[in-house]
């Protein structure tokens, strides 16, 4: 039990030491994300299409 608590104690103080995102970080991060998944699914999309379309053509 000494070693968890000593554990516990020991993840407090790194925590501590942790630098966090402001809130307008973390929504600023979120937006690059939110719009790199946007970029990459229309991306996708269009692959899907095509190698559809293509795969019609060649098999009929």
């Amino acid at each position: 039990m000494q070693k968890v608590k000593t554990f516990l104690e020991s993840v407090k103080i790194e925590l501590s030491k942790v630098t966090w995102p402001t809130r307008k970080e973390t929504m600023a991060t979120t937006g690059v994300v939110v719009f790199i998944i946007f970029l990459i699914s229309i991306f996708l999309g269009v692959c899907d299409v095509v190698l559809a379309k293509l795969m019609r053509m060649i098999l009929g």
